[in-house]
Parts: C-alpha cells; sequence; structure tokens
C-alpha cells in the first residue's frame, strides 16, 4: 500500500478531546507522523469517557478515544514543566505542524506561544481550535459542544416549532471544527509548498457552526427573514425528507417532485387533484396528508418501504441504527468500515476512509497505548538514554 498523500509530514499534536484529536487523526490516517503528547498518568481526558470495552472503565478501553487517535505515536509530556517545555520546542523545530486545541493565550503563558515557535521554525504551521476563535469579546469565555451548537445557529433551527429549540445529535460543533482544521491544515501546508512560509490557521467551532446552516443567514441577510423551525418540513415544499413512524422504525419521506407518482404510492390516487397538487394548499392541510401517509407506512417494514420506493424511482430512505449502518450491504461492499486489532480491546471496527484516493489510499491503524512512543521519541530521536526515562519518570516530567 502506497504511504499516504501526507507521507513525510510530521504533526506535533497538543490536543485533546475530540475536535483536535479529530483534526490530528485524518492527518495520521493519510500518512502523516503524528507524535502525539499526553498528560502523564491519565493521557487524554478521552481515554476516560465511553463506551469502553465490556463497560469497564480504562485508560486503554475507550472506543471513543481509540477512534480519534488512529495511527499516532503517543508520548506523555507534562507541559508545565521546564523540561516539557524544552521538548515541546526541540520537537517544534523539526515538525511542519502544531496542532493545538488549547484556551486562547495558553502556549504563550507556556512561553510556547506562536512568536516563540515561528522563531525556532519559522516554516511552522500552527492550527489553533478553539470555542470562539483567538479574537473578539468571547475568546475566553467557556463552552460545551451544546453552548457552541446554541451559538451558532443549528439548535434554533431544529425541533418541533411550538416547543424549546433542540441540541442536534452528537458532537457537531466539534466534529465540524476538527474537520475544518484538518481542511484549514491541508490548506496551509499547500501554501507552504509554494511560498515556505509558516502560518497560522484560527478555528472557531462556533463559526463552524454557523458556516453550515445553508441559506439560513441569507434568507435573513437578503430578506430580513429569520429561519424558523418547522418541525422536518421544508418552507419550500411539502413533504420534504420527513421523518415518519413504519412497522419496524422509522422512514425519511422524499421531495414530492411527482405528486400523482407519490400519491399513487400511497394508495391514494385521489389526492393528486389540482388542491393538493397546489404546493401551497399542502403546506396549509399537512396534517391531512400526515395522517394518510402515517395509516400507509405503518403497516411496512422500513426495508419494504425503501425497496417499493427505489423501484419507483422515490427516495424513501430508511432510518438506520449503528447495528443497521455496520451490517448495510452497501456498506459492506464499499469497505465503509474496517476492523483493527489492539493490544488491550481486541477486534475494533470503526469508520474508513472519509475519501477514497486510489493513488495514495488512506490507512487502517489503531490508536497508542499511553506512552507507548516514548523510547522511540526520547531516546532514538532526542537523545536519551533509557535511565534518563526513569528519572524524569520519577521527576513527574514524562
Amino acid at each position: 500500500m502506497a504511504q499516504g498523500p501526507l507521507a513525510g509530514v510530521k504533526v506535533l499534536d497538543l490536543t485533546w478531546h475530540l475536535a483536535g484529536p479529530f483534526c490530528s487523526k485524518l492527518l495520521a490516517d493519510y500518512g502523516a507522523e503524528v507524535i502525539k503528547v499526553e498528560r502523564p498518568g491519565t493521557g487524554d481526558p478521552a481515554r476516560s469517557l465511553s463506551p469502553f470495552l465490556g463497560d469497564e472503565p480504562g485508560l486503554e478501553r475507550s472506543g471513543l478515544f481509540f477512534y480519534l487517535n488512529t495511527n499516532k505515536k503517543s508520548i506523555t509530556l507534562n507541559l508545565r514543566s521546564e523540561f516539557g517545555r524544552q521538548t515541546i520546542r526541540r520537537l517544534a523545530q523539526e515538525a511542519d505542524v502544531l496542532v493545538e486545541s488549547f484556551s486562547p493565550g495558553t502556549l504563550r503563558r507556556l512561553g510556547l506561544g506562536p512568536r516563540t515557535l515561528a522563531k525556532l521554525n519559522p516554516a511552522l504551521l500552527i492550527t489553533s481550535i478553539s470555542n470562539f476563535g483567538q479574537t473578539g469579546p468571547y475568546r475566553d469565555y467557556q463552552a460545551t459542544d451544546a453552548t457552541l451548537t446554541a451559538m451558532g445557529g443549528l439548535s434554533y433551527v431544529t425541533g418541533d416549532p411550538q416547543r424549546e429549540p433542540l441540541r442536534p445529535g452528537g458532537s457537531q460543533a466539534n466534529c465540524h471544527g476538527g474537520l475544518n482544521a484538518f481542511l484549514a491544515t491541508l490548506a496551509a501546508l499547500y501554501e507552504k509548498d509554494v511560498s515556505g512560509e509558516g502560518q497560522r490557521a484560527d478555528i472557531s467551532m462556533m463559526e463552524c457552526i454557523a458556516g453550515i446552516l445553508e441559506y439560513t443567514t441569507s434568507m435573513y441577510s437578503f430578506g430580513g427573514t429569520v429561519r424558523k423551525r418547522w418541525y422536518s418540513r421544508h418552507h419550500m415544499a411539502y413533504p420534504h425528507g420527513d421523518i415518519m413512524p413504519c412497522k419496524d422504525g422509522y422512514v425519511a419521506v422524499p421531495v414530492s417532485r411527482d405528486w400523482q407518482q407519490l400519491c399513487a404510492f400511497l394508495g391514494h390516487p385521489e389526492l393528486a387533484d389540482e388542491r393538493m397538487t397546489a404546493l401551497t394548499y399542502r403546506m396549509e392541510h399537512w396534517q391531512e396528508f400526515e395522517g394518510i401517509m402515517a395509516q400507509m407506512l405503518g403497516g411496512k417494514t422500513k426495508h419494504e418501504i425503501f425497496e417499493i420506493g427505489q423501484a419507483l424511482h422515490m427516495s424513501f430512505t430508511m432510518v438506520m441504527d449503528a447495528e443497521e449502518i455496520v451490517n448495510d450491504p452497501q456498506n459492506t461492499d464499499r469497505g465503509a468500515f474496517v476492523t483493527e486489532k489492539h493490544p488491550e480491546l481486541g477486534p475494533v471496527t470503526y469508520p474508513g476512509a472519509p475519501v477514497r484516493l486510489p493513488l495514495t489510499p488512506w490507512r487502517t491503524g489503531r490508536a497508542p497505548l499511553l506512552g507507548e512512543h516514548n523510547r522511540e521519541v526520547y531516546c532514538d530521536r532526542l537523545g536519551y538514554k533509557a535511565a534518563d526515562l526513569v528519572r524524569l519518570r520519577q521527576q513527574g516530567a514524562i
């Protein structure tokens, strides 16, 4: 297998939890050498987050940590010690990229600010991921993923219009922040190839959420209209991706481009009259149509509805849970999920390549054990002796 499009790129990973590790994971999976710096004794806090194998917590048993840290090398290092700061400076001198997710200003307070590192390595790229960015009045404010999806506007347009806004599923701000940080790092690497200069990428997770709301912002900027919650119904069509119950779960109802065909599929061709054909009438009388649709869908499984709809060129879609996704024949055929062995967890199945590059493919791999690569980095690369590692461990430096 080819080494990957980022082979030869050296990354110093000073991130933890989710957003930063997701960025550096993608860099590692596409071939970069990523040295992950972890706190001595406890490591990345994600090591203490579920799911755990057999529901038994342990630093090497977290499925979340495994997924976010594949193909990385782990060293332990106390950044508050003088040895820790000196080590980061040495590693930064030979790195191409430094990814960090500390609160703004933390690196500078540690004596590792961008200007200091730039003097050591002018070509170093620094990717900084934070809640609100490195500037602005909210720079130092605390936040959670729920905070960021709320302030970014995603929660406002999610949920029942008669009730409070909802937090979307998953950690959307962290995941989009990590993905955008990965893209920013690739762009900076390209610029470095052209100009030879390093720069700092400033990623605000709140802005990442605000940037994925399609036409929500343009609706306001063009006409002063604030987009409201409207169940799962699109403001310009009905039905439009509504989630409806069926015999064994839920299906998503497609956009009604061919109203007569949809009515025939539902077994109610009489609804394809002039009134229901008019979009405005359907929007006003959606409860009438939805009742009929629910009655029809309730007698069929989601797979039956999916297959019947596809045969009619209608994109009825199954709402699938994790077990169904992993075992779905489409995902199986494309190798969307891969399995890798881990010395503590055994075989672990996780999402595969997000992008297919036949000439420079993505690589599978496992997450490192805490401090697994201490000897390789400290002894083989930085020239310390095995006895030095014992002493540094006793001092709490590594």
